[in-house]
């Protein structure tokens, strides 16, 4: 039988907190058994879940994609390395995305905050008559959208 943790032991070792714990397990992320006292007790495995679901959430998945990921995990036995690479296998693309929205807030902050200018012509902030709403929600130019000519 696996080791079994308190959900004090699984929150320092993770260094997620007892109520993000709470909150994973109300949402089916991982599970704990029950103890005659009704403590929640966590096996050891739960480890590698958590640190999988800190890693996604970092990139940006949702905690549903992050759901979908870990349902396709094998329910008979412990993960293993294969298991969790295939899963992170896919991310390459949204690390990607990732690395660009952030090259475009760095380039925001050194041209746009940074000058002061407030050009209508240049600006990333500028949407006069919020004409780019038609793209979507959110900063459209921001996310990548080409400002129109």
């Amino acid at each position: 039988m696996a080791e079994l943790l308190t959900i004090g032991e699984v929150a320092r070792r993770s260094g997620v907190a007892a109520s993000a714990l709470r909150f994973y397990e109300e949402r089916g992320l991982v599970t704990s058994e029950r103890a005659g006292t009704g403590h929640r007790r966590f096996a050891r495995p739960v480890l590698r879940r958590i640190a999988f679901i800190v890693f996604a959430q970092r990139i940006g998945l949702t905690l549903e994609e992050i759901g979908a990921e870990l349902a396709k995990l094998p329910p008979d036995r412990v993960p293993n390395r294969r298991d969790w690479a295939r899963l992170s296998s896919g991310w390459t693309e949204r690390v990607n995305e990732r690395i660009a929205e952030l090259e475009r807030l760095k380039l925001g902050l050194t041209e746009c905050i940074g000058c002061g200018c407030l050009s209508l012509e240049r600006c990333k902030l500028s949407n006069p008559g919020d004409r780019v709403a038609e793209n979507g929600p959110g900063p459209r130019y921001w996310v990548g959208d080409a400002p129109a000519v």
